[in-house]
This record gives structure tokens, sequence and C-alpha cells, in this order.
């Protein structure tokens, strides 16, 4: 009986280390809006959360003379993987998505979707061929989602302040595949 109760306790103890070493499931992207989802035969290969800032100008308004607007200048953010450790670095302009082996990639906006109140629009975005070898290399299409704050200042942007900057935080999912 106590062989049979020993080696019980040892196997339900083996299923528990086995399941939290387990990796965890890869980002679905199901419940997204269809304007940001990556087309069918790319698959995830990295999830990294961008943590830092974005700068906005207060600028003349394009097309609308005597009128001034926040206007988006960059990001600065690190990424970070799923365990908090900085695996790159996300700036620009232009966009660029930075691994710590110094393989980096640049992309073009193919579509955002709202966000929610106070925060950057999710956005997908085709990705141009890496420079460097390493973690970026074949990066097909990138994803930016979960996003927490970032959008333009609160603060008034007149024709007196014009030409300030202001740093808003902010924090986003960035998800990196590559094609099947």
């Amino acid at each position: 009986m106590f062989i049979k109760s020993a080696l019980a306790a040892a196997a339900a103890l083996t299923l528990v280390a086995c399941a939290s070493t387990a990796p965890a499931p890869m980002f679905s992207q199901a419940s997204l809006p269809d304007a940001v989802k990556v087309p069918a035969g790319h698959k995830v290969v990295l999830e990294t959360v961008g943590v830092g800032q974005i700068t906005y100008e207060c600028r003349d308004k394009k097309d609308a003379a005597g009128q001034t607007e926040w206007v988006f200048v960059g990001p600065d953010a690190k990424l970070l993987d799923r365990n908090g450790k900085q695996v790159g670095k996300y700036y620009g302009p232009p966009a660029t998505w930075e691994a710590n082996d110094g393989s980096k990639v640049t992309g073009a906006q193919l579509a955002i979707a709202p966000g929610g109140a106070g925060n950057i629009p999710l956005q997908l975005v085709k990705a141009n061929p890496a420079t460097g070898m390493g973690a970026m290399t074949g990066i097909s299409y990138i994803q930016r989602v979960a996003t927490a704050g970032g959008v333009a200042p609160a603060a008034p942007c007149t024709m007196a302040t014009k030409g300030q900057k202001q740093i808003v935080q902010y924090k986003s999912d960035y998800i990196f595949y590559k094609a099947m």
C-alpha cells in the first residue's frame, strides 16, 4: 500500500513539474479585429512586451492654416520577453524593431483597429527584409496588440505652445511572425 501511494505521489509531482516547465501557448489572434489579423500561412515566432514612451510635438495642422495639433514624433521602448528580460528595443522613425543580437526590421503599416479609450490603436505591419542575421531575420509581419496608453497628450497644443514636445508612457505587445 505504501509503495502504491509513494508511486502515485511521485507521478503527481512529475505531472506538476512538467506542467510548470511546459512552454506557454503561442499568441492567438482569434479575438482580434480582422483588419489587424496576420494572413494564413504565417506563425508566431516571438512575443514581446514593449514598455517605453512616445514623443509628440505641437505642430501646425496640415492643410489648416492657423491651427495646431499634437503630432507623433516617435517611440522609444524596451522589448521584453514574457519573463521580463530585455530582448531588444523599438524606436523610430522609421519604426524599427531591433533584437539584442543586432538584427533589425522596419515595416509599413497595413491596418489599425481601435485599442480602447486612452490607448494607441492595434496595428498590423508588413515587415521589410531584416538587416543583420538573428532573431529578426525572416520576420514577415508584426502585430501591436494589448495596447495601454500612448495617445497624444491631453495638454493644449496652441500657437503659443507650438514646437513643444511631450512624452507619454505606453505599453504594448509586439507579436512577430514568419512565413511557414
